[in-house]
């Protein structure tokens, strides 16, 4: 899962407050700026929602590769572990390489992924295509926001990344509902053969429309550890490390939970999974609302839903209501967590945000990868519900640690 989506209005008044995070920019907004602008948005749709394909196929491949559910979990696990290591690893190593060059390899890198799972013969394989998207991940999370704000002036920058975080936006909310409904109708083989002809039209895009792009500087070493210097980044990264680990330990089982904790059927899965999707939508304008109010409400409040609603997956009960009503809370609680966490660290380190995306990035991929392994841990040995519970507590103590350790951040304002 990804830190930096919410919706373009809320982007704009985040974005604006932070310096701007290149300065090399075409010297007109173009209509082929724009369709840039456009590829590298949806080649970052395509990226997470290829990340989150395994949540809602994940009984289907478990099966289909003959694996336990916490097993397949590892197709989670895997591309977060490396993804934390490729953020930071990848922006080092690019130097000044040009920017078009290094996300045309990351999109055909994403398009062997997805070729690689669609036709994997056994886990092994799964695991090893897996791997490959985690480079695209963290490779996409690092150079796509500094791209779109190579590719316009200076007054359309903050537009510009409203539109590439809008992409991976909806392919957080809608990853999953779309795979698991591609799968249920073809075969889960079937929804990675789709995100492939979508790699393929990202990259025909990007080879078309991305112009030249030299790096303004090339980032070093130490440049990534300002972030762990400062007290507020460093509550800001403690508490979406806890929050992230907490969701995804649940999350990545929703599935199963709706399954065999709810008892529905296949097709009301789907239904519930495509709610969630769009109870993520509403999630992305109250976190924003919130924290364009105050940053430390904002990160509060998404920890205080988000626990109450995997506690509360638990305890309901079963059937088709008690399943709305977690899935309603849950996908709203989702919503608000990039804007969240995004919002903190913009309002916690102004003066860097290239190094404080970088950080943020590390510890949501950590924390996807720890969240998911623990919980496939739990759910093998306890169960599905036990894992809610396990989740619910992680994200409980990132409510405690934003609420008693992140005081009196600067509150940002609309410009």
């Amino acid at each position: 899962m990804t830190p930096s989506s919410s919706s373009c209005t809320t982007c704009d008044d985040l974005l604006d407050a932070p310096p701007a995070l290149a300065a090399t920019t075409p010297a007109d907004a173009s209509r082929a700026a724009w369709l840039a602008v456009g590829s590298i948005a949806v080649g970052t749709f395509v990226m997470v929602t290829t990340e989150f394909l395994p949540v809602g196929l994940l009984t289907d491949i478990a099966r289909g590769l003959n694996v336990s559910d916490g097993t397949a979990g590892l197709m989670m696990t895997m591309p977060g572990v490396l993804a934390a290591i490729a953020a930071p690893a990848l922006t080092v190593a690019a130097g000044r390489l040009d920017r078009r060059t290094v996300m045309i390899a990351l999109s055909a890198l994403l398009l062997v992924s997805n070729l690689l799972a669609a036709f994997a013969p056994n886990f092994g394989t799964m695991l090893a295509a897996r791997l490959l998207l985690g480079l695209c991940v963290g490779g996409f999370w690092a150079f796509a926001p500094g791209v779109g704000t190579q590719l316009v002036p200076p007054m359309a920058q903050a537009r510009a990344m409203s539109i590439i975080l809008a992409g991976i936006s909806v392919g957080t909310v809608l990853g999953v509902p779309a795979g698991a409904l591609l799968g249920s109708v073809a075969g889960w083989r079937s929804a990675f053969a789709v995100s492939a002809a979508l790699a393929v039209v990202v990259l025909a895009m990007q080879l078309r429309l991305l112009p030249a792009l030299p790096a303004a500087r090339a980032i070093r070493p130490r440049d990534l550890l300002l972030p762990l210097t400062q007290r507020l980044s460093r509550v800001g990264l403690g508490a979406v490390l806890l929050m992230v680990a907490g969701h995804f330990a649940a999350y990545t089982y929703l599935k199963p939970l709706l399954q065999t904790v709810f008892g529905l059927s296949p097709t009301l899965v789907t239904a519930l999974l495509l709610t969630y999707g769009a109870a993520g939508f509403v999630g992305n304008f109250i976190g924003g609302h919130l924290v364009a109010r105050s940053p430390r409400l904002g990160l509060l409040a998404t920890a205080v839903l988000l626990a109450a609603s995997l506690a509360m997956s638990a305890v309901v009960g079963d059937g088709l209501l008690a399943g709305g009503a977690v899935v309603l809370a849950w996908g709203v609680a989702f919503g608000m967590v990039p804007v969240a966490a995004t919002g903190w660290m913009l309002n916690a380190l102004p003066q860097a945000p290239e190094a404080g995306q970088a950080m943020l990035v590390t510890a949501f991929q950590v924390a996807i990868a720890s969240g998911a392994l623990l919980g496939g841990l739990v759910v093998d040995g306890s169960g599905v519900s036990s894992a809610m519970l396990v989740g619910s507590l992680l994200v409980a103590g990132a409510a405690l640690v934003a609420g008693t350790l992140g005081h009196a951040p600067r509150v940002l304002s609309a410009p």
